[in-house]
């Protein structure tokens, strides 16, 4: 019987938690942290567990508005450093896997060249027209 390649329920939750997942899911880690969506699923990952606990605020006694405020205080800084802070963490989670950290940066880099490509055909600096 060959391992499984997607984590179950389980292993899924602990792999949120920053657990670590078999060697046999390395391509589903890959595809998790450098794919499609990636950033979204990395954002809603550490925004949306933190809204119970800062729910927690409303119970304070006085107007709605003050704990609302006080939520925001927390909120609004956490969604900054999360979005400032998602390169590092997908090359540590990368490298805490055994992965190359550089797959990070994978996507980026083939967009720069193709990006880089049709500026210098553009330019006259690419290949020539008729390929020779």
């Amino acid at each position: 019987m060959s391992e499984p390649t997607t984590p179950n329920l389980f292993q899924r939750l602990r792999y949120i938690a920053g657990g670590k997942l078999p060697a046999s899911m390395s391509q589903w880690v890959i595809d998790d942290l450098t794919g499609p969506g990636a950033a979204r699923r990395y954002m809603l990952r550490v925004l949306i567990p933190i809204i119970p606990p800062l729910c927690l605020f409303l119970l304070i006694p006085g107007p709605l508005w003050m704990g609302l405020a006080m939520m925001a205080l927390l909120y609004l800084p956490l969604i900054y450093f999360t979005a400032a802070l998602m390169y590092v963490f997908r090359r540590a989670r990368l490298a805490k896997h055994g992965l190359d950290p550089a797959l990070a940066d994978h996507r980026e880099r083939e967009r720069a060249a193709s990006a880089r490509e049709v500026y210098e055909r553009a330019h006259g600096r690419g290949t020539p027209p008729g390929g020779a």
